[in-house]
């Protein structure tokens, strides 16, 4: 593993490197090669490498479906690749989450970032309680390096000095230590002092942090859970497991996490531009207005939008699709409700031109299944085909192709409501044949083919919206801790780790010698105007004091580097 940026080579008096450090090992290979490849897995190029591969492993997740968030799409992919999804599902790539070599990479990622981060956290804490490092013999060799000599009435007050200078450093937050050396004529006064340890902190905040994040999305994650469910107004939906239209929990869900309330779409409203000749009609807002209920409170009306989800007891309710739900009622030839039903119709193109399927199982003399679509404002081609020409109800109209036959709705198998298989069935009335589709305006009613019957279209035409209920554990702790990650690396890119020293001993013609110098930890473009500044404020305060005498006229002064 690489050495922090704190590590000290002189971090406490009198140090010496242990025996184990001064001989080369004689461990067995086995060991020896364990011992080798937990350094390398520790070290932080190591763990920069997994948490690489750890991103460019989650890019096939946005590529395919994945079975955890979009199960149908995986069905759409079989469908549509009968060759190629197969070995993407033996690479496990419609569950790259969950794969094997997904989870290596996290796991591995796991443990180097706890082999990099506790051995340097222990020793961060002792560089925090050591000394700072005795003033080295000889400073003109470091970075930055300036001298001040002072007369001979300086004399004797070495110790003065070098208190003088400690207090000005400790203005400046470094930690500081007064050092003796030497005796009689060589004997010198130091004050070595260092700063920037919040740098070595700051970085230890970013390690620990990713860890946070990785734990969080690793484990919080495998209790979110979220479901679907489309409303028509006027409907109600219990936040419960047999209320969704889907529902995806993920590995630890359990069902006593769906808090207990209800939802009502009271009604859905939509903005559209009226006034912009070059986009008339297209939707600026939707907003759906509900009610929400909870054991023992009073409803409360709030509203939900497209990007303003609706918090209910820790859950996140947002507003996805939308369209139109008509009211079909469908009499059999005595006049008699065999069906009735607010049919949902699913939007084809962006003025909501859109198909749906009404299934009719008892009631008339056959099973019959209905297929068209809905346009909220008719208009026929040139082809004398119907399209949309806007979003809202400003020419509704319901075509109908019209299907006899068994609906298969009887051998206990799901059957998805939006679709119907006309395999096997038998068609009565389409553009193709002599009985054309059945065409129905609000308030109109049609007589069904073969005189199976009747069906009407409500005056009211409703909208539904779709809702996504979701449940997020992860939210929170990844928002602190990539807090942390970005105060973190801001400590760490900019502040400085240096260390400083003042020295004060008799210059060998008389008088005394102020020695400055400074060492920086990394780069650190301002050491040099750091020892600067220090050594002006010190000439400062000496030059203003009344009783103390000044520096001598001639001091000289040397900068280096």
């Amino acid at each position: 593993m690489s050495r922090p940026s704190d590590h000290l080579s002189a971090g406490t008096e009198g140090y010496e490197p242990r025996d184990a450090e001064r001989r080369v090992t004689t461990l067995n290979p086995l060991l020896r090669a364990w011992r080798g490849l937990w350094s390398w897995l520790t070290s932080m190029r190591t763990a920069i490498i997994l948490l690489l591969l750890l991103a460019i492993a989650s890019v096939p997740g946005s590529l395919v479906p994945q079975r955890t968030s979009d199960p149908n799409g995986v069905v759409t992919w079989y469908n549509d690749h009968p060759d190629l999804a197969p070995l993407l599902d033996s690479l496990q790539l419609f569950d790259v989450f969950s794969s094997w070599w997904f989870s290596a990479i996290y796991l591995l990622l796991f443990i180097s970032l706890v082999g990099c981060i506790v051995p340097r956290v222990a020793h961060h804490l002792a560089a925090l309680r050591a000394r700072p490092p005795r003033t080295p013999a000889r400073l003109a060799r470091l970075d930055a390096y300036a001298t001040i000599r002072l007369d001979e009435r300086w004399q004797g007050r070495e110790g003065e000095l070098v208190a003088a200078a400690r207090g000005i450093l400790r203005e400046r937050k470094y930690r500081t230590e007064i050092y003796e050396t030497g005796r009689g004529d060589r004997a010198a006064v130091s004050v070595s002092a260092e700063r920037g340890y919040l740098r070595e902190t700051g970085n230890l905040v970013f390690h620990i942090a990713m860890l946070g994040v990785i734990l969080s999305a690793g484990i919080l994650s495998g209790f979110n859970w979220h479901g679907q469910r489309v409303l028509v107004e006027g409907q109600t939906f219990v936040n419960g497991l047999v209320s969704y239209s889907s529902f995806n929990p993920s590995r630890f869900f359990t069902p006593d996490q769906l808090p207990p309330y209800s939802l009502t779409l009271e009604r859905l409203d939509v903005t559209y531009e009226t006034e912009n000749p070059n986009a008339i009609g297209i939707p600026l807002d939707y907003t759906a207005n509900v009610t929400v209920r909870q054991p023992g409170g009073e409803p409360a009306a709030d509203t939900v939008q497209v990007n303003s989800p609706l918090r209910v007891e820790g859950t996140d309710v947002y507003l996805l699709a939308n369209g139109y739900a008509p009211t079909v009622v469908v009499r059999d030839p005595e006049g008699r409700e065999v069906f009735r039903d607010d049919v949902i119709f699913i939007p084809q193109d962006n003025f909501l031109t859109s198909t749906g399927v009404i299934k009719v199982p008892d009631g008339l003399a056959e099973q019959v299944g209905l297929m068209g679509f809905f346009y909220p404002t008719a208009a026929q081609l040139d082809t004398g085909a119907y399209t949309s020409a806007h979003q809202d109800l400003h020419n509704p109209m319901l075509t109908l192709n019209v299907y006899t036959g068994d609906l298969g709705l009887d051998t206990g198998i799901p059957v998805s409501v939006f679709r119907l298989d006309t395999t096997g069935l038998e068609q009565i009335a389409g553009r193709d044949l002599d009985v054309k589709p059945l065409e129905l305006r609000p308030g109109d009613t049609v007589d069904l083919p073969n005189g199976l019957g009747t069906i009407t279209l409500e005056d009211e035409v409703k909208r539904y919206a779709s809702f996504d209920v979701h449940r997020d554990y992860t939210r929170i702790p990844v928002a602190v801790f990539t807090v942390l990650v970005i105060a973190g690396l801001m400590l760490s890119l900019l502040v400085p780790r240096r260390r400083v020293w003042v020295k004060a001993s008799a210059a060998p013609d008389g008088g005394v010698l102020l020695e400055y110098a400074g060492l920086a930890r990394g780069e650190d473009p301002q050491l040099a105007r750091a020892v600067n500044d220090l050594v002006d404020t010190q000439t400062a305060r000496l030059v203003s004091s009344k009783n103390d005498p000044a520096p001598e006229a001639g001091a000289s002064r040397k900068q280096q580097r």
